[in-house]
């Protein structure tokens, strides 16, 4: 029996529209439609996922560097860009190496890249802060433009003290604004950072594989990457190990 206090929260939330809150309010993990879902075309980590990210929901890669956090975004895209949907991505640091984006088989004529957030010649002076609050305005009017399958903000590289700094207002935001729609919003961290309550979060370790040879020549064979997928629902049992080879 649920403690008296539980029950008025619940019965207070509902009374505002807010129950969706509630883990304990949402259906059991079982997804009917395919339609539902944005699959990575990664057969192994589908198979984990029960299908792919949920879209209408706010998910996560997170991991720290060479965990493969963005190889996994560029599966992501590619599947999505492939299947003739369109994606963006929010690309707070000017990371995205567009090769290799090409070469994983993004459709670069399907990707919105929304870049050179960081502050003009006429601006350095100001905080860094800068940057990042730019990046949030962009992925909302991103996302209130609406049309995408897909939508992506990479704060790999912000540090963990400035992440916490973000409002937490922030992210049930961006969930109000996508829940019911047909994109899938995915943030690219260092650490779990923010999901929805139907949203995903994949927390990833990787490790690189190199050819023979001496410590100056040898080649970057691939990365074995170990997926962990969390839900607010309930914890899918096992990790996933897949390799992503390198292209040259």
């Amino acid at each position: 029996m649920a403690h008296p206090a539980v029950a008025v929260l619940e019965s207070a939330l509902r009374a505002r529209k807010l129950d969706r809150t509630l883990t304990t309010t949402l259906p059991a993990w079982e997804w009917t439609d395919p339609s539902s879902l944005l699959p990575m075309d990664v057969p192994l980590v589908d198979a984990c996922l029960r299908g792919g990210l949920p879209r209408g929901q706010l998910s996560e890669l997170s991991g720290p560097c060479s965990s493969g956090r963005m190889t996994l975004l560029l599966r992501l895209m590619a599947a999505a860009t492939q299947r003739g949907e369109i994606v963006a991505l929010v690309d707070t640091g000017d990371r995205l190496d567009v090769a290799s984006a090409a070469a994983a088989g993004v459709d670069l004529d399907r990707l919105l890249w929304i870049r050179g957030l960081g502050p003009g010649l006429e601006t350095r002076a100001q905080s860094p802060e800068t940057t990042i609050d730019r990046a949030l305005k962009a992925l909302n009017l991103v996302l209130q433009a609406g049309g995408f399958s897909l939508v992506a903000i990479d704060l790999a590289d912000v540090g963990p003290v400035r992440l916490k700094q973000i409002p937490f207002t922030t992210w049930p935001r961006v969930q109000r604004v996508i829940e019911g729609s047909d994109t899938a919003c995915v943030l690219l961290t260092p650490e779990p950072l923010a999901r929805s309550a139907g949203g995903l979060t994949l927390s990833l370790a990787g490790r690189s594989t190199w050819a023979d040879g001496s410590d100056r020549s040898r080649l970057l064979q691939g990365v074995d990457l170990r997926v962990r997928v969390v839900s607010s629902r309930k914890r899918i049992d096992g990790d996933v190990r897949v390799r992503a080879v390198a292209t040259t």
